[in-house]
């Protein structure tokens, strides 16, 4: 994967109806998406020379998404604002462009609103994995 620009990378969410339209949040500056897997440590007496043994499979992923940026767009801002309230499950989807889709549950896990008086409104935003993520290589 050769260098990209960081503007391409999308973090969109769905509206919940079936099927499901998403809408790209925007004004976003700054994105990351993080992926987690703990591990679990099985090392006993036994292990050969005392070097820690990880228990393959056994421990429990995670994703966290983050972004912060400025007020752009009503639809998007509202999705958003109306998920964080309702502290349901959306369905996001979000675009690494050539290497994948990553698609799933999120709850809204924090929502902040600032502004300078010589400056623009912006927004940072906290996205905590809620069920299965799906990934899809493009």
């Amino acid at each position: 994967m050769g260098a990209q620009k960081g503007k391409d990378l999308l973090l969109k969410i769905g509206d919940g109806a079936e099927p499901e339209a998403f809408t790209t949040v925007a004004g976003l500056r700054a994105r990351t998406i993080s992926l987690n897997a703990r591990s679990v440590d099985a090392t006993d007496a036994d292990s050969a020379g005392r070097w820690r043994e990880l228990l393959a499979g056994a421990g429990v992923k995670s994703a966290a998404v983050s972004g912060q940026g400025v007020f752009r767009d009503a639809a998007s801002d509202a999705l958003v604002r109306e998920a964080f309230f309702e502290q349901a499950a959306r369905t996001w989807r979000l675009i690494v462009p050539d290497f994948g889709v990553l698609e799933g549950p999120f709850l809204v896990a924090a929502l902040e609103y600032a502004g300078e008086h010589d400056g623009e409104a912006s927004f940072a935003l906290t996205l905590s994995s809620a069920g299965e993520i799906s990934f899809e290589a493009l």
